[in-house]
């Protein structure tokens, strides 16, 4: 079965295990696919760009309530009523 590999960088898990810091520094702060037999087991990501895709989702997120909200009509409000 073939899979896409969304990494520059592989890795088996016995490297993974042998050398930890090692095999996420080969992936010079991207992500690094760890392969089992050969198919991705899973992907291990530096601290830095976990934050920067967490911060993506969260802009994503906030650019679909916007949309979702354009349409609204808009209230006046003044501070001295709130």
């Amino acid at each position: 079965m073939a899979h896409t590999i969304l990494a520059g960088v592989t890795a088996s898990v016995t490297e993974l295990k042998r050398n930890p810091m090692g095999t996420i520094g080969a992936g010079e702060g991207a992500a690094v696919a760890i392969l089992n037999r050969n198919q991705p087991a899973f992907y291990c990501v530096p601290a830095l760009e976990y934050e920067a895709m967490i911060e993506r989702l969260e802009d994503a997120e906030l650019n679909a309530i916007a949309n979702a909200r354009a349409d609204q009509r808009e209230v006046a409000v003044s501070l001295d009523d709130l």
